[in-house]
């Protein structure tokens, strides 16, 4: 008699509630994926070949592969939590090694990198000092906490000044002529913008409009921080104020009959420049500003756009992380900046990858070498911030296969049982 049939089934029931008993115990771990046993017949091997009265000697386990179907999302209060729809696997720093999970709870060290609860660093595309990403060599994410650096309103980068208004047609030459700032009857409109200068110091720029004549063009005039006015657009200069008479900018604004501004002055006008005394260079112009989109309609005048790409220093706020990994940094000044950008792995068989444990895998010449790119591209998923994948694992599921490997294995001790039953039979023979 054999008990190997027997104890063949026990030893593959008992790894089969192994499994199961773990995928129940880490139902609620996030990014687990849930792991099934194949088994397969076990048949002794004849030199006189097999045949159909060949007798099976039992099971065994053929191997455990885990299921890498998507998990529930569900929505976090945390930043950096980070759920990956779709395929792919956070890319990992384990102490000089690369390992992958898909466990997306991370949070800020105290130098600035990005890890998990065991302590692992997130990799990524580093950004530059402008926000440039570039796809290169996956390197721990460490996001800068120094303040981002101002811009000048003058800076290139920054672009040029813009004033979009309305001038009203309806106006007359002031009641006091020449132009004089300190008196509102020389002029007939006033608007004001803040500029910075080279060390992100905010001034106030006013721009002032004076009517030449019924129905005629606009002189515009400007100070910074109250300081000398001088003339951006006029042909009359500045009798009342300091500064020669003469033809600024290419003339005054002009309009035609239509309301539209008129071909003449050139735009983007450039400004005058102030003395400072905050240590920035001086003297110092905001840079050039452009009137175009500037009309002379029947009704009251007012401001219709203004824009400058200047901005002071600011101090990070808060993070935000895109669909494609990108994080973002937003700054106390309203401005933001890309910080760096999460990248996802993919391998030709993920089932050949070498668990680790703690929710990391490990490649191996099964699993084939990783594809790294940026999330949303190929077969690699979306990412989410403030978000977690749940395990995938179907408790109900499991407990019906509980149930039905542990009658399995009832049904295996029942076989060993009646064996024994028969060699007891056997062995009482006189």
């Amino acid at each position: 008699m054999s008990f190997q049939q027997g104890l063949s089934g026990l030893n593959s029931s008992s790894k089969a509630l192994d499994v199961l008993g773990n995928n129940i115990a880490n139902s609620s771990t996030v990014g687990f994926k849930a792991a099934e046993v194949h088994f397969s017949d076990v048949y002794a091997s004849s030199l006189s070949g097999g045949g159909a009265s060949q007798v099976g000697i039992g099971s065994m386990v053929s191997g455990i592969q885990q299921s890498f179907s998507q998990g529930n999302i569900t929505a976090t209060n945390n930043t950096l939590d980070i759920s990956i729809n779709g395929g792919g696997f956070f890319r990992m720093d384990n102490n000089g090694s690369v390992t992958y999970t898909r466990s997306g709870q991370f949070h800020l060290d105290n130098a600035g990198y990005i890890i998990n609860d065991q302590g692992l660093k997130l990799m990524g595309y580093p950004a530059d000092a402008n926000g440039l990403i570039t796809a290169s060599n996956p390197v721990d994410l460490q996001l800068s906490a120094s303040q981002i650096a101002p811009r000048a309103t003058s800076d290139t980068l920054a672009g040029n000044m813009t004033a979009q208004l309305n001038l009203d047609s309806r106006n007359g030459v002031p009641s006091v002529v020449p132009f004089n700032y300190a008196n509102p009857s020389s002029y007939n409109f006033s608007t004001a913008m803040s500029v910075y200068d080279t060390l992100g110091v905010a001034h106030t720029l006013t721009l002032y409009f004076q009517r030449t004549a019924a129905g005629g063009d606009w002189n515009v005039y400007g100070t910074m921080d109250g300081a000398t006015p001088q003339a951006i657009a006029t042909t009359a200069g500045l009798p009342a104020g300091g500064g020669a008479a003469a033809t600024v900018g290419g003339g005054a604004l002009a309009f035609t009959s239509s309301g539209a501004l008129d071909t003449p002055p050139a735009m983007p006008l450039t400004l005058p420049t102030w003395a400072l005394s905050t240590g920035a260079v001086s003297p110092w112009s905001p840079g050039r500003i452009d009137f175009t989109g500037t009309t002379q309609y029947g009704s009251a005048s007012s401001v219709d756009r203004m824009t400058q790409g200047g901005y002071t220093t600011g101090s990070l706020t808060g993070l935000s992380v895109g669909a494609d990994g990108i994080v973002q940094g937003r700054y106390s000044n309203g401005q933001s900046r890309n910080l760096g950008q999460v990248v996802l792995a993919t391998f030709a068989s993920p089932n050949g990858l070498q668990s680790l444990g703690n929710n990391q895998w490990a490649a191996t010449t099964v699993s084939g070498p990783e594809l790294v790119s940026a999330a949303g591209t190929g077969s690699r998923g979306v990412l989410q911030s403030a978000s977690i994948e749940e395990s995938n694992v179907d408790l109900t599921a499991q407990l019906v296969n509980m149930i039905t490997q542990q009658r399995n294995y009832q049904a295996n001790a029942q076989t060993i049982k009646t064996q024994d039953a028969i060699m007891q039979t056997l062995v009482n023979l006189r």
